[in-house]
């Protein structure tokens, strides 16, 4: 009896180490939809943040959102080339004394910052890109393709000295990616 009770025991420990009883939704990036008009290549993306990460920004902490936007080359043989890349980051932070919610995106150059009255129009924002140029499609030859977007939610930065003495704390809360689907970059029209 004594052995069919520890063989139970080990049985369940197993099974709640395996199926946890609570679920744990982590962020997602939606969709990468690659559309070309006009010789331009447009990307449009969402990501789909977790619960914690709305906690976070509910409870007054700033979160740093990396969108880096990449064109590749798809090659059968060889490992794919990096033919170009975009980064916009985009900053969200709270005022808790102007009950204001502050949105900031830097896209090259350009900073831009918007404000807003409740959390959710800020979030949806944030998360959303659409319609990006990324390019002029008249440069490239005519081959396959594919848009990689990856998303990186960046930590607080620790000061240098604890930075180096924690170096096993990481780095960035979570760091996500997603493709698009293979699209054909035409040979250009020669004029007649």
């Amino acid at each position: 009896m004594g052995h069919i009770r520890e063989a139970l025991l080990f049985f369940f420990a197993i099974l709640a180490v395996i199926c946890p009883a609570t679920l744990v939704f982590s962020s997602e990036i939606a969709a990468v939809s690659v559309k070309q008009a006009n010789s331009e290549i447009f990307v449009a993306t969402a990501l789909q943040p977790d619960q914690k990460f709305i906690d976070d920004l509910n409870d007054g902490l700033s979160k740093e959102i990396v969108f880096y936007i990449d064109l590749f080359r798809h090659w059968k043989l060889w490992p794919d080339e990096f033919v170009l890349g975009q980064k916009i980051v985009r900053v969200l932070q709270i005022d808790p004394i102007k009950r204001e919610y502050i949105g900031t995106s830097i896209e090259g150059n350009v900073k831009t910052i918007r404000r807003f009255k409740d959390l959710d129009s800020m979030i949806v924002w944030a998360a959303n890109i659409i319609d990006l140029k990324l390019t002029n499609i008249k440069v490239f030859e005519p081959d396959n393709y594919y848009v990689k977007v990856t998303v990186e939610s960046n930590l607080k930065k620790l000061p240098a000295v604890v930075g180096y003495l924690l170096f096993f704390v990481p780095g960035k809360e979570f760091s996500i990616s997603r493709d698009s689907s293979v699209f054909k970059i035409p040979s250009p029209q020669v004029a007649r």
